[in-house]
């Protein structure tokens, strides 16, 4: 009732990110679209909002969301300042969703993008402030997240000596652009799901387990950023830190699934149908994940990770629509901050959960085709378009549902 009572003046919160990730998942339609009927649209342009909004405006502010109501105490998340902060931010996330179409990259989508990171350092010092005085296991990996947050920013400010310097071409830039993202997806948003989702298993988990798991995930964490390095310094101590950083990867999650086993039954038993759909979704993902990143250990695989786009975008939305969007809609229904009785809401799930697999399946065989010299697949476009209209009327009917209950 405590989480309840916090979360009723927070629902708008709520429906302003999922109309962000629904307004993503539009612009990432149209895309779909424009290699079926060629509009005059700069398809760049359109691919620069689709991925601010979809990560500055749903992953960054749903983590918000919930950092505020599970985190802080009642009496600090309630202060007016969070609330200004959340529509500032969304302000800003509002100038790249107008600005990135009409001019990419250019003065007012530099000037909304910068005002995000800063409003985001303001947030992380608030939250430092204003929680985490309990050094316990899922407070560690939110701590580590938000640190990470901040790393991951070094990586824009570099943007600009580097174009001024050596151009948009150069090494330099591409290696900034490639480290601001390692550490927005493996560090910010990977440690902040996780950290939400341990704490659904309250004190449960053994210290010692978490311990080990938490040290080698940071360790893998840095060492991998090694690999998108090598796609543009050609040096062979990159594969070799590479490879170590996914091996200790693997040995970290390996113990990730020893630390929750005792616990799992315990864990399903509390759950309804909807909510084990969701974290199902998250924890496949996220094994799907690490098995593609230890194949791209395979010196002919690394090579062309990079190169075939239907393997980049595949492998992207598996983090950002599988791991991450999994993980925070189980968060949501299990504590009942979205409804699991609602049909809108589990007929939404379903039909998202379906596109966002069969979108996976399409790119991945059509990044296996290319890879093995076949060619295009056989009616892709058409496709992936149509099965990318599914995950739109998914996050329609979950829009939707909150609507509907908030008005109820």
């Amino acid at each position: 009732m405590k989480l309840l009572s916090k979360m009723s003046s927070k629902k708008s919160w709520i429906i302003c990110c999922f109309f962000n990730f629904l307004i993503a998942s539009l612009m990432g339609l149209l895309m779909r679209y424009l290699y079926l009927f060629p509009l005059n649209i700069n398809y760049s342009f359109l691919l620069h909002a689709h991925s601010h909004v979809a990560m500055l405006g749903w992953a960054y502010l749903m983590i918000y969301v919930l950092i505020v109501c599970f985190y802080l105490p009642k009496e600090k998340g309630e202060k007016p300042i969070y609330n200004r902060l959340f529509w500032v931010t969304e302000f800003a996330v509002v100038g790249m969703m107008v600005s990135f179409p009409i001019q990419g990259y250019a003065l007012f989508s530099i000037v909304f993008s910068t005002i995000h990171i800063l409003l985001s350092y303001v947030f992380c010092w608030l939250v430092w402030k204003d929680g985490f005085k309990e050094k316990i296991n899922d407070h560690k990996l939110l701590l580590a997240a938000i640190l990470f947050m901040v790393l991951s920013t070094f990586g824009v400010w570099c943007l600009g000596p580097a174009v001024s310097m050596l151009g948009k071409q150069s090494a330099f830039y591409q290696i900034a652009i490639q480290f601001f993202l390692h550490f927005q997806f493996n560090g910010w948003f990977l440690f902040a799901v996780l950290a939400l989702f341990l704490k659904q298993f309250e004190d449960k988990i053994e210290k010692k387990s978490f311990k080990i798991f938490f040290t080698l995930l940071i360790i893998a964490t840095f060492l991998t950023v090694a690999f998108p390095v090598s796609w543009y310094v050609e040096n062979n101590v990159l594969s070799w830190i590479n490879t170590t950083g996914v091996i200790l990867q693997l040995v970290a999650f390996i113990h990730f699934y020893k630390m929750l086993k005792p616990q799992i039954s315990w864990f399903k038993d509390n759950l309804d149908s909807t909510t084990k759909l969701v974290y199902g979704l998250a924890l496949c993902s996220l094994f799907l994940k690490i098995i593609i990143q230890l194949l791209v250990l395979i010196p002919k695989l690394a090579e062309v990770s990079h190169q075939i786009r239907s393997f980049i975008i595949g492998f992207i939305h598996l983090t950002t629509l599988g791991v991450i969007t999994g993980f925070l809609l189980g968060v949501l229904i299990q504590n009942k901050l979205l409804s699991h009785q609602s049909y809108l809401l589990r007929s939404g799930i379903k039909c998202f959960i379906l596109g966002y697999i069969a979108t996976e399946v399409l790119l991945f065989l059509q990044g296996g085709f290319l890879y093995f010299g076949q060619g295009a697949l056989f009616g892709y476009y058409e496709w992936v378009f149509g099965t990318s209209i599914l995950i739109v009327v998914g996050l329609s009917l979950i829009t939707a549902s909150i609507i509907k209950a908030k008005s109820a």
